[in-house]
């Protein structure tokens, strides 16, 4: 009889994918989040919607945020005063902006992750992009590339528009893309900085006020690779295997689209119900030939798409408090920077398993999850399976 420690071993076969650097990094001005009403309507001349602002208060208070980092500072939308209208025609202005940010803000964290990975960027073979905040030709894949002195034959993907989910969409692709080709070294640069869809309040928009009081900017940057070259490589997890699922009938729970005031964004109260309802069905389709089905014995990497979500996947799933303390720690020290934020969880996570003195990257434990949530609805699920560090 087959043992499910032989099952567990032949998931994880030779040519697995890993991921072998992390960089992150985030614009240098960062707003304290009890204060965000205050500056908000203070820099959109909004003083006067007392109501809205004590709403807006309300909505800050129960994010469990506690500071954001944002290009858009006072004396940013001084300079672009057409970010205090509500639906000021603008989308020009605000991709000529958004095309430099988004590049210069994904070089840093891909710099930080090429120092780690410590191999040269010639050995890079592909490119994955990804941003929810603006559309450009040539794409961000290309700024990057010259950015970072790339080969420029190095094989390019750009992602756009993926919102929330677009950081296990990413890890997805880069799996099969280093398991298919042979010693492929796959660089992925998301990237997201919130001035594309950033608006004055409206008295009958409340999504405005919804989206202002989550969303921050930042970057992350990955190198994944298969087969791991020992003593020069240092893996930090296994992508062992990927399932994407849009939930059926949900298609506007989680929306948004460029018009020409800029990005719109529209977040559903059914959708923390929406996922919890159905991210066991994904737990059990993706465990069960792991034979795991105590969901307290792995760890966890969600995005924290805000408190509400989390408190129910919690409470519907009896997780100990401590499985979304990496998820809950980024969302209170970045917020949510839509695609981003995952791959922050999983930074934060291996970084505080070795200051723990933590066996594995994954707080001690062997098997985890990954959780991407976003337009569609769409939930992306990857198992992870972390490195001993002790």
């Amino acid at each position: 009889m087959v043992s499910v420690d032989q099952i567990r071993k032949a998931q994880r076969a030779e040519g697995t994918a890993s991921i072998l650097a992390i960089g992150t990094a985030n614009p240098p001005s960062y707003f304290d989040q009890s204060k965000f009403p205050d500056i908000y309507f203070n820099m959109t001349n909004s003083q006067h919607m007392t109501e809205l602002k004590k709403k807006m208060q309300r909505m800050c208070d129960k994010t469990m945020i506690k500071k954001r980092h944002m290009y858009v500072t006072n004396e940013f939308v001084k300079e672009n005063p057409y970010l205090r209208e509500y639906s000021m025609p603008s989308l020009d202005a605000r991709q000529d902006k958004a095309a430099i940010l988004i590049s210069e803000l994904g070089k840093e964290a891909a710099n930080k992750a090429i120092e780690e990975w410590g191999q040269p960027k010639s050995k890079i073979t592909h490119l994955i992009c990804c941003t929810t905040m603006g559309a450009f030709l040539p794409g961000i894949d290309y700024r990057i590339v010259k950015l970072l002195g790339l080969d420029l034959s190095i094989k390019r993907i750009m992602l756009y528009q993926q919102g929330c989910n677009g950081g296990g969409t990413v890890l997805r692709i880069a799996k099969d893309l280093a398991e298919n080709n042979k010693g492929a070294r796959v660089l992925i640069v998301v990237s997201e900085v919130t001035l594309v869809g950033m608006h004055g309040p409206s008295e009958t928009d409340v999504d405005v006020l919804v989206s202002h009081s989550l969303f921050g900017d930042g970057s992350a940057a990955l190198i994944v690779g298969a087969d791991p070259v020992p003593s020069v490589e240092n893996p930090i997890f296994e992508l062992v295997s990927t399932a994407p699922i849009l939930l059926p009938d949900s298609p506007e729970a989680i929306s948004g689209a460029i018009r020409e005031s800029g990005l719109l964004i529209h977040i559903g109260k059914e959708v923390p119900q929406l996922i919890a309802n159905n991210i066991e069905k994904r737990l059990i389709e993706v465990f069960k030939p792991l034979g795991i089905s105590d969901w307290n014995s792995i760890f966890w990497a969600a995005h924290p798409g805000g408190p509400a979500i989390l408190d129910q996947i919690q409470a519907k799933l009896s997780l100990n408090p401590e499985k979304l303390r990496a998820t809950r720690h980024v969302l209170g020290e970045y917020g949510n920077m839509s695609s981003v934020t995952v791959l922050f969880v999983l930074d934060e996570m291996r970084k505080k398993s070795a200051k723990d003195g933590l066996k594995t990257t994954g707080e001690g434990l062997e098997w985890g999850v990954l959780f991407g949530f976003g337009p569609g609805l769409t939930i992306e699920t990857l198992v992870l399976h972390s490195v001993n560090v002790a």
